[in-house]
């Protein structure tokens, strides 16, 4: 029987939202305003947020005047994010290996929410169903971890407490987290008790240096237009960037 890839169950799992529900909205808030002036992106632009998670980038954009689609494979993610819907504002469950059935004037993958997958022809495959997503004078926006920076600072064993707050019985978890670098992964255990019951998740993302990313663009048949090295859109530095925000285009 074929295994079960990690971030079915995790990203479906409260306790992902519960470990990640310190994200900075602010900045979310700040990457969006600071990208949709650099594209120029007029106000009847259609933007599809690929794996939008509950949709923190999805409403933002869509406060901002956009219409939006937001996408993700969790159930529970898009059943939360549902009710913030409206006539400019919908959520689909969908993976991103799966072509679209509509085109876009900008597809936005934010948060590393690529390199899930275990070979390249599925990266691939990924950007290629976004460039058949676009229409004629699309842009896309890949926003990937600057690979160089956070193998260096990998932080190789935590404990971090997490209060449920999710749930009517309001209750501290501690989750310990250990990180390592194998082969071409960097893999993040997850272990915690809840109730007097164990559990353990993984996640793992692909290590893409910059170079392996501009080839998968140029085999997907896109065109690497802009890099950036953070959500203030300063210049990507190899050696120090966060963040590696590539934007393409079809031409």
């Amino acid at each position: 029987m074929k295994q079960k890839e990690w971030f079915v169950d995790w990203f479906d799992s409260k306790y992902y939202h519960i470990l990640y529900q310190d994200r900075d909205y602010n900045e979310a808030e700040i990457f969006m305003t600071n990208l949709v002036k650099f594209l120029n992106l007029n106000k009847a632009s259609f933007i599809l947020d690929l794996a939008c998670g509950r949709g923190r980038h999805s409403v933002f954009l869509n406060q901002l005047g956009f219409t939006v689609n937001g996408m993700d494979l969790s159930k529970n993610s898009i059943d939360f994010a549902k009710k913030f819907e409206n006539d400019t504002l919908n959520f689909d469950v969908h993976d991103m290996r799966i072509p679209f059935d509509t085109k876009y004037n900008a597809i936005f993958n934010l948060f590393t929410s690529f390199g899930y997958f275990n070979d390249d022809e599925t990266n691939i495959k990924v950007l290629k169903n976004i460039k058949n997503g676009l229409h004629k004078n699309g842009i896309a926006v890949i926003d990937f971890m600057n690979i160089e920076t956070v193998k260096k600072g990998l932080v190789k064993k935590e404990m971090i407490i997490k209060n449920d707050k999710f749930t009517a019985l309001s209750r501290n978890i501690e989750f310990c987290i250990t990180r390592k670098v194998t082969g071409n992964n960097i893999i993040k255990d997850i272990k915690f008790e809840d109730d007097k019951i164990k559990y353990h998740f993984t996640e793992k993302v692909q290590c893409l240096s910059f170079e392996t990313i501009k080839n998968y663009i140029f085999e997907a048949g896109l065109q690497l237009k802009h890099t950036f090295g953070d959500y203030s859109l300063n210049k990507f530095e190899i050696k120090d960037s966060k963040r590696l925000i590539l934007v393409v285009g079809l031409d």
